[in-house]
């Protein structure tokens, strides 16, 4: 079948010209559209830019060579410049698809520039970084492109609101019990790591291995109670019909101080203070601690400026959700939803920090309270369809969650096919979670292989993929067989560590040149038969 030639791009407006690649891409599709000669109405001008642009309708070769959470944003916009302003804004994301914005990496970019998505604030794992950039690259889209006199820009196009189920979306969370929570280290261990259940009955929510589960926290009394102090207000006081304590609680963020409070800051204080909070405003860091600076950190450090209770409230960023990965089957144990959480807590100075979701569900929320939830559906990360391929699970630490419950599942199901779980973390005395159930499925054959690494154990640190070394020749022989690969936890140091294990090991048992295992592995990402789920 003979392909049609695309038009040439055509070039009006000069690349010289003093406007924007966005005005100068409108404009010259304006004129494209004006000069139009085929005998048909003029085009308008988004149509003269598609064909000014040629097939892809923008320019874009659809790669998206950022996508590597483990890439710096500086280097991620280094690679996107010069493409279109949904795919420069997707380099300014994470990258790590986790769906906790609603969306994934890309979906959330493209929402954002067609505007369908007002929200610049919603990617948690790419914090500051992220959302000034964002920022940055909206106002440059938000500028209008010059347009001749008495002609009209082209309207954009009505966004279609979309009904979303109860507890299907972070915007329509649904109620579910707290029921229970467990200690899952053993005396000794440096870490403190909890299993957590809900109960779903009473929200009618059910979910699939794979998908994570949204919480929406509350923050901590004592923490709220210490911030209306240094803002010398008082509990009651009145802010959007509520009082100050309970919008601090359940409404707005508390963790890193956005930018917008020390703009507040610099509008009620003066010299030096002034502009050490424009700066701080503007992502500079004067005196080397911005990166330690929360709300109360903030408003500790300008002691003496304390903003109205009303416009500190509207200065803070709303409170998000977290996401956690699922650790339990729904057809194992129908509603009923468990969760593998790690503890945070640390300390910055004298002061003592704790992470928002997990010391809530370590220890503020109480058996029988309720909490709104919300299931996010998995982006690229689910057990085959068919019930007899392989698996092969990496997951130390908390990254054993989704393994428990895809052996949970398999369990359940009756699915045949073979499992080989990779689990590492310290200690083996008192960091093996669910020991006890990962060798009973090991003696009943369910798990059909259990590999094991510890850090702490010996002299010299070990980690998961120090066995998957070990273990390369049967390693390759399972990939060989079909099998898929399944990758949980760190994104930024384990993830990495995993997949140049996984290359090494195509490379030498697969009698490959490191070149063709690196394709190797690009392959068994493009069949889905390589799946992360990392943080």
């Amino acid at each position: 079948m003979n392909q049609m030639t695309p038009p040439p791009k055509i070039e009006i407006i000069p690349a010289s010209a003093p406007f924007s690649e966005a005005q100068r891409s409108w404009l010259n599709g304006f004129f494209v559209g004006l000069l139009s000669t085929d005998g048909t109405a003029p085009l308008s001008a988004e149509q003269g830019a598609a064909v000014m642009q040629g097939p892809t309708g923008d320019g874009d070769d659809g790669e998206a060579p950022w996508h590597d959470q483990t890439m710096p944003i500086a280097d991620r916009m280094k690679l996107a410049e010069g493409r279109p302003m949904r795919r420069r804004m997707m380099a300014a994301m994470a990258q790590q698809d986790c769906g906790q914005c609603g969306y994934n990496c890309n979906d959330y970019s493209e929402a954002i520039a067609s505007k369908a998505e007002a929200r610049l604030n919603l990617c948690v794992p790419g914090g500051k970084e992220t959302a000034r950039m964002l920022k940055a690259l909206h106002e440059e889209l938000g500028k209008a492109p010059a347009v001749a006199p008495g002609t009209a820009a082209a309207p954009a196009a009505a966004t279609p609101v979309v009904a979303v189920e109860l507890g299907r979306s972070r915007d329509n969370p649904a109620p579910a019990t707290f029921l229970s929570r467990r200690l899952l280290n053993k005396a000794g261990s440096e870490k403190e790591t909890w299993h957590i259940d809900f109960d779903l009955t009473g929200s009618g929510l059910d979910y699939v291995v794979g998908d994570s589960f949204g919480i929406f926290a509350r923050n901590d009394l004592g923490h709220v109670d210490q911030v209306i102090a240094l803002l010398g207000a008082s509990h009651t006081t009145a802010v959007r019909g509520k009082t100050l304590r309970e919008v601090l609680t359940d409404e707005v963020s508390l963790a890193p101080a956005p930018d917008s409070l020390f703009e507040l800051i610099s509008f009620i204080t003066g010299g030096a203070q002034r502009e050490k909070a424009r700066a701080l405003a503007q992502g500079d860091d004067p005196d080397g601690d911005a990166a330690t600076l929360d709300v109360m950190a903030a408003l500790q450090k300008f002691s003496g400026v304390r903003p109205h209770p009303e416009v500190f409230v509207e200065a803070l960023e709303p409170l998000q959700p977290r996401l956690y990965s699922i650790s339990s089957s729904h057809n194992a144990t129908p509603g009923k939803l468990s969760l593998t959480v790690d503890c945070v807590r640390y300390v910055v100075g004298k002061r003592k920090r704790l992470g928002l979701a997990s010391t809530f569900l370590a220890e503020r929320i109480q058996p029988g309270d309720p909490v709104q939830v919300y299931v996010q559906k998995a982006h690229g990360f689910a057990l085959p369809q068919d019930p007899k391929v392989p698996i092969i699970m990496i997951g130390p630490g908390t990254g054993i969650a989704p393994f428990r419950a895809f052996l949970l599942d398999r369990k359940a199901t009756g699915a045949p096919g073979k499992n080989w779980l990779f689990f590492g973390h310290q200690r083996s005395s008192c960091d093996f979670f669910y020991a006890d159930e990962l060798n009973a499925m090991k003696t009943a054959g369910l798990l059909t292989r259990m590999s094991l690494a510890w850090s702490r154990d010996g002299d010299k640190k070990f980690y998961v993929q120090d066995r998957m070394r070990e273990v390369g020749r049967e390693l390759w022989t399972w990939l060989a067989e079909g099998a898929n690969v399944y990758v949980c936890g760190d994104a930024k140091r384990m993830a990495k560590d995993v997949e140049r294990a996984l290359v090494d090991i195509v490379a030498q048992h697969g009698a490959r040149s490191t070149d063709e295992a690196v394709s190797f592995v690009g392959e068994l990402k493009k069949k889905g038969r390589f799946q992360q789920d990392v943080y």
